[in-house]
């Protein structure tokens, strides 16, 4: 297998780079999930910022989020290239040379850290260095390819943007701002399993030592169920405090019941059934896991709202 990292400047392939190929770099879909936990981090903190600082604590994490996606895919272009999964990212497929997306992932990581300092304070810039330093030399440079703990302990990357929101509105760290953390910490392990289920042979052909291809399927159903229960004390419990109250609790419920049911059926499924069964299982609760933290953090906003807002808005009130 070519190490393409051994030649910055060499050429990956004859593609032209075009602007969608630079935005591919910053993975706008977990981009995306980042801006939304961060924001709702934002939203819920006690203090409120002034919308265009707020506008502008976003878009600085959200490109320290992307500085992060053009790391990652420049030190994984080798295994990406031979993945199914990401075979066409830019870089494998020769859209984008690596020494392009190290450049860029390192001036967004200066950009989005100064910035968000100068925008908000230097506690949520320095945890916002600090998840850029985890996910592309903790995680992706170590972790990823030498312990099928990767993810579980990789995950904290993750977890930092609602922590990242609440810091810049309050310049502190409290109760509320770590349990949103734990949130995505301790969902992200089975969420991640679920995909490494389906996709196993990518990570087997990759060399890349998750769960599934170290301890097997049946191990890795196994840790589903585990961290699931995990997960219901911390998502719940998150509802007692000043950010949750009645809507959040009834949602998380209702979320954590269906959650547990799916890793219980993953769990449960017999390795003797057909493979594409067993895809849809995996499938459908992968699918679940995602509407599960988006559902939490959807409930920690509403709940945010004023009550007589959230009643206006219901009855159809207000110009």
């Amino acid at each position: 297998m070519t190490d393409i990292r051994a030649d910055l400047t060499g050429q990956a392939g004859t593609g032209e780079a075009g602007f969608g190929d630079y935005v591919q770099l910053l993975k706008p879909r977990v981009m995306s999930l980042v801006v939304f936990t961060a924001l709702v981090g934002l939203m819920v903190a006690p203090v409120r910022l002034h919308p265009i600082e707020s506008l502008a604590v976003i878009i600085f994490i959200a490109l320290g989020g992307g500085a992060s996606g053009a790391l990652n895919m420049w030190w994984d272009a080798d295994i990406d290239r031979v993945m199914k999964r990401t075979a066409n990212r830019p870089i494998p497929s020769g859209a984008v040379q690596p020494g392009e997306a190290l450049a860029l992932g390192l001036a967004l990581s200066g950009i989005s850290v100064v910035m968000l300092g100068l925008a908000s304070n230097w506690l949520a810039a320095g945890l916002l260095a600090f998840t850029i330093f985890f996910y592309a030399v903790i995680y992706t440079m170590w972790l990823k390819r030498s312990t099928p703990q990767n993810i579980v302990i990789g995950g904290a990357a993750g977890a930092f943007p609602p922590m990242i929101g609440w810091a810049a509105a309050t310049g502190s760290v409290s109760l509320e701002s770590v349990l949103m953390f734990a949130l995505v910490f301790m969902w992200t392990p089975p969420h991640f399993w679920a995909l490494a289920l389906f996709m196993n042979s990518d990570y087997s052909k990759a060399k890349v030592p998750m769960l599934t291809v170290t301890h097997g399927r049946r191990v890795t159903r196994a840790h589903i169920l585990v961290y699931t229960v995990a997960l219901i004390p911390v998502a719940i419990g998150a509802g007692f405090t000043s950010i949750g109250g009645p809507i959040y609790l009834a949602v998380s419920v209702v979320l954590n019941a269906l959650f547990l049911i799916g890793a219980w059926r993953i769990w449960r499924r017999p390795e003797t059934i057909a493979e594409a069964d067993k895809y849809a299982v995996e499938k459908r609760f992968f699918a679940l896991s995602l509407a599960y933290l988006f559902g939490h953090f959807a409930a920690f906003m509403i709940e945010a709202i004023p009550l007589a807002d959230r009643v206006s808005a219901a009855l159809g009130w207000g110009g």
